[in-house]
This record gives C-alpha cells, sequence and structure tokens, in this order.
C-alpha cells in the first residue's frame, strides 16, 4: 500500500468520502502491520480532522469488527443475545446489577467490559474485588457459562477486534481519541464482536463525563446507533446525566457492595431506575417484553424477588469466585476486604444546615484516584478497598455537623484530600428535588 495512504488522506482532505471498499482496505493493513505506525497515524488524523459521515463510519466499525473473531451461538437463543455499553461515569457500577437482572429474565448477556485508566476501576477492577473471580475467560468457558447461567462479565480476548488495539494505541498517543466516528468505530466493533441482536448504550452528559455537554453526547449516541444498526443490531441509547455520583459509592469493593445490596432490592433509587431503563430497552428490543415500560417493571421484579441475585451468585461462582463469599454478610465483607484492619475510616461533616443541591462527582473520583481506587498509568496496582461512600445525595437535608460522606483509605488521611472533599458539597437553604438522571432515549 505504498502511496496509498497518502492518495486516500489528500482525498479525505479535499472533501471527498471514503469507500467501505478503501477503508477496508486500512483496516486490513492496520492488522497485518503491512501499514507503519507513520502511515496509520496519518490515516488517523486525516479523519480526525475531516471526520466521516454515517456510512463512512459503519463501513470502518464492520472492517474493525471482522479483523477478528465474531462469537457464534446456539440457533435456539441466538436472538435472545444482548449487551449493554456505558461511556463511563463516577460510581458507574450499573453492568453488575444490569446482566444478571436481564439472565433472570431470560435473556443472554456475554458482557465483554474493560479495566479502568482513570479515577476508579472498570468493571473488570470492581469484580476482581471477589476474591477468585476470573476475567480471563475461554471461549469454551463463554459459550458454557452463558448457556447454563445467563451472563457473564469477563475481559477482551486477543482475537476479538485487534484493529482496534492497534488503532486506539496509536490515537492515545498522537492525540486523535476525541472523535466520534473513531469513538464509534472502537466501542461498536468490540461489542459487535459478541454477536448480539440487540444493543444498548448508556452516553452520559456532565461535568464528570467524557462528553461535558447534551450536544456533543448527542452527537456521539447517533454516530454509534446509526453504526449499530447498520450492522443488524438492533440498536438504542440513553443520554444521562453524570455531574453527581451514581448511587452512594466510589470505589471497587464498596461498588460491588452496592451493586449486591441493589441485587436484594435495597439499592439506591437513581442505580436502580438506571439498570431498569436500560434492561426495559433490551427486553423490548429482543421481543421479551411489550414495551420499555413492562421491561423495566421485568428487571425491578428480578431485583426485588431475589432471582437476579441468585445470577449474579451463580455467574460469580462460574467465574472462579469462592462460593463462601455470598453465605454470610461478614464472609463478604471480609472477602471484600472492607474489614481490613488497615482500612481507615474519616466521616466529613457540614459545619452548617441546608439541602444538598450539588455535589461534584469529578472532584471526588480524582480524591478516590489518589486514595489508590483507580490507575494514574498502565500497570498500576488498585487498592480495592479504598473509596469513599455518600451518606446524603442530591436534595437530602442535612443538620449542622452531620456526616455527609465517609471516606476510606490506609494510613492517615491527607488534610489536602479532606478539604477537597468538603468542597465538592454545595447546600441550599432551600428545598432541592432530586430528577431523573435519563435525559433522553434514542432509537
Amino acid at each position: 500500500m505504498q502511496g496509498r495512504i497518502a492518495e486516500l488522506v489528500a482525498r479525505k482532505r479535499a472533501g471527498k468520502a471514503f469507500s467501505a471498499e478503501e477503508i477496508g482496505e486500512v483496516v486490513s493493513g492496520v492488522t497485518d502491520e503491512s501499514l507503519t505506525d507513520a502511515e496509520v497515524t496519518d490515516w488517523l488524523r486525516a479523519v480526525f480532522d475531516c471526520g466521516m459521515d454515517g456510512a463512512e463510519t459503519t463501513a470502518l466499525t464492520h472492517a474493525m469488527l471482522h479483523s477478528g473473531t465474531v462469537l457464534q451461538w446456539p440457533d435456539e437463543w441466538a436472538h435472545l443475545v444482548v449487551d449493554k455499553h456505558s461511556t463511563g461515569g463516577v460510581g458507574d457500577k450499573v453492568s453488575l446489577p444490569l446482566a444478571p437482572a436481564l439472565a433472570a429474565c431470560g435473556l443472554k448477556v456475554p458482557m465483554i467490559s474493560g479495566r479502568g485508566l482513570g479515577h476508579t476501576g472498570g468493571t473488570l477492577d470492581k469484580l476482581e474485588s471477589l476474591p477468585g473471580y476470573r476475567v480471563t475467560l475461554s471461549m469454551d468457558g463463554i459459550q458454557d457459562i452463558l448457556e447454563n447461567v445467563g451472563c457473564l462479565i469477563a475481559g477482551q480476548t486477543d482475537d476479538i477486534a485487534p484493529a482496534d488495539r492497534r488503532m486506539y494505541a496509536l490515537r492515545d498517543v498522537t492525540g486523535t481519541v476525541a472523535s466520534n466516528p473513531l469513538i464509534t468505530g472502537s466501542i461498536v466493533c468490540k461489542k459487535a464482536a459478541e454477536n448480539p441482536s440487540a444493543l444498548v448504550l448508556d452516553v452520559k452528559v456532565g461535568r464528570a463525563a467524557f462528553m461535558r455537554t447534551e450536544g456533543e453526547a448527542r452527537q456521539l449516541a447517533e454516530s454509534m446507533v446509526t453504526a449499530g444498526n447498520g450492522l443488524g443490531i438492533t440498536t438504542s441509547a440513553i443520554l444521562s446525566e453524570m455531574d453527581s455520583p451514581i448511587g452512594y459509592a466510589i470505589g471497587n469493593s464498596l461498588e460491588v457492595l452496592e451493586s449486591i445490596e441493589t441485587l436484594r432490592g435495597a439499592g439506591p433509587g437513581d442505580l436502580e431506575e438506571l439498570v431498569c431503563v436500560l434492561g426495559g430497552i433490551l427486553l423490548t428490543a429482543s421481543n421479551s417484553a411489550e414495551d420499555a415500560e413492562e421491561g423495566a417493571f421485568m428487571i425491578l421484579d428480578a431485583l426485588h424477588d431475589g432471582s437476579a441475585f441468585t445470577k449474579f451468585q451463580q455467574m460469580c461462582i462460574a467465574q472462579g469466585a469462592d462460593a463462601t463469599l455470598f453465605e454470610s454478610e461478614p464472609a463478604l465483607l471480609t472477602g471484600l476486604g472492607l474489614l481490613d484492619a488497615s482500612l481507615n475510616s474519616t466521616e466529613v461533616c457540614v459545619s452548617e444546615a441546608g439541602h444538598v443541591s450539588r455535589i461534584d462527582a469529578l472532584e471526588l473520583a480524582q480524591v478516590a484516584l489518589e486514595l489508590g481506587a483507580g490507575r494514574k498509568e498502565l500497570g498500576d496496582v488498585i487498592d480495592h478497598g479504598v473509596g469513599i461512600v455518600l451518606e446524603a445525595h442530591i436534595g437530602s437535608e442535612l443538620e449542622a455537623g452531620e456526616a455527609w460522606v465517609t471516606i476510606y483509605h490506609r494510613n492517615s488521611l491527607a488534610k489536602e484530600l479532606q478539604q477537597r472533599v468538603e468542597g465538592a458539597l454545595t447546600l441550599s437553604p432551600e428545598p432541592v428535588e432530586p430528577g431523573s438522571r435519563i435525559i433522553d432515549v434514542l432509537g
């Protein structure tokens, strides 16, 4: 392809669209390494600078998907395979209760997830708080767990979308990450490799989200919905608020514990809302519910009747977690490391009375990162036990001297971190009505 990339880049910069064949040619060169890093970077920069239309983005996603393995399922339940993707946020533990709740409703959820780089761990990091939990599964293991349990949450295998790994690594070091076509291709190709019949995307909006404005989030959501549908997957998206943390817990073990509370029907209202709305959309898309409202109530029932928690336990045990973890509350807390004698706690109290009007999720997440709950660099070791638990949320009324947050940390807590937490709360003298996190539903 010597000289070919220069020709394609020149055409793109002249305002011309790539054909599907040309995009496939580039992705093949990325995968088999016949293109140099410099050539791939030139092409990525042209896309970053000039964009792609919907047809180009779908063609890119298709080519990246078929650069590797696409999972195959038995005909008798292939139509029940679904998944969800979130663009990430603070306290975003939705996948942990959602996958087993969907399985309890009869769907199959092969959730291929990731690790976190940033303020808190990703879904895999959270689940690794459970001793023995294996995020690496063989293809036979994936098939077996999905057949017998109905859900799994595991890491990406090397043969899924190899083109994406190389492209993302180059985007990361060349400042070309923030491109909707490239983001769409990267996200949707990996989800499409699971071969789902339906996919729902949770695109976060706000100060603690990748997309800060509703307009930016809507553009990305529409791009991903178009690409997913273009691949034959029934694809929808929601826009959801990400200014305040989801639920009360920030941190790996703490978020697993809150997820389990949700699976027992005792979780925070905003987390339960997200799980029910996303689950309702997928149940409808797979023809397992008449509409999204009926589907949401099916998910709610699964959370409250114990069937979702049963699926969660089965999934964790099938992926190597110690079954005795779920025999008692002390066993669970001990396994999660939350009874560790070296784990200290500090309450932060308000100096005056008022109603909680704002909680700066990003600031709390950055404090959690400093505590060790996330990674500053690839290879950093996460401390699963540390984190932050809110004692109040938007709309809560607090008296002077009342604790609004508890910080879990090792050793002594740095005064600067405590002050940052104190500054993350805004009180109003007037009552505050908490709203729904759901901004809009697309598709």
